[in-house]
């Protein structure tokens, strides 16, 4: 007995064909069968496209010194949103799970890279860097003295200007929540709504998505 081979293996997809079947009327049927093989197929890779993974701290921060006026410049350059902060310390668990979780994912890699320059500071941080103002300070004074951080993570977005448009503090659900904001702030919708609404409005918008 001739095993079948799933749509996925290398192997040719093997048909039998009865003696007193014409090779035309089957045709068709053969036909379609790879067509919809194709389509499987297609899918199967979009599927697997989100799953993909890299390491974030080469694919998802840029490599940066840190210096906030020279990276609203690049994003003007390169006709971004804004710059995307995430305040972190190396000892926070929660920091090293959306890294290993989230940001690390291909996908959440590429949107955010497309949209942002991406820059990680160190709450506890002795280095100098130089603020939206063009000051120079310590990373941990740019944190907590600046921006009020005393947990971690917390994710800020600066547009162009340097005006901060969003703020969230702690870990996202899932690398769709992750997209969803950063949507919600290229959208533009922060200032038409706020987070939880719009999240509320996506999961419903994607739910409705997949009954149809």
């Amino acid at each position: 007995m001739t095993k079948s081979c799933k749509p996925t293996c290398s192997k040719p997809l093997r048909l039998y064909l009865p003696g007193t079947v014409s090779r035309a009327s089957v045709l068709p049927a053969v036909m379609l069968l790879f067509l919809l093989q194709l389509n499987w197929v297609g899918q199967s890779v979009a599927a697997t496209a989100g799953s993909q993974t890299r390491d974030p701290m080469e694919y998802f921060f840029h490599q940066s010194f840190n210096n906030m006026e020279e990276e609203l410049e690049i994003a003007l350059e390169e006709n971004k949103s804004g710059v995307f902060i995430m305040f972190s310390d190396k000892d926070c668990p929660w920091c090293l799970k959306m890294k290993t979780t989230i940001m690390n994912r291909v996908d959440v890699q590429d949107y955010f890279r497309e949209h942002f320059r991406l820059l990680t500071i160190d709450i506890r941080g002795d280095t100098l860097m130089t603020d939206f103002e063009g000051n120079e300070v310590y990373e941990k004074d740019f944190a907590f003295k600046q921006h009020r951080v005393r947990a971690t993570p917390v994710f800020m977005f600066f547009d162009t200007s340097g005006k901060k448009t969003m703020r969230l503090t702690g870990i996202v659900r899932s690398a769709e929540e992750f997209l969803w904001l950063a949507e919600y702030v290229v959208a533009g919708e922060y200032q038409n709504t706020n987070f939880t609404k719009y999240k509320r409005a996506r999961a419903k918008q994607e739910k409705s998505g997949a009954g149809n």
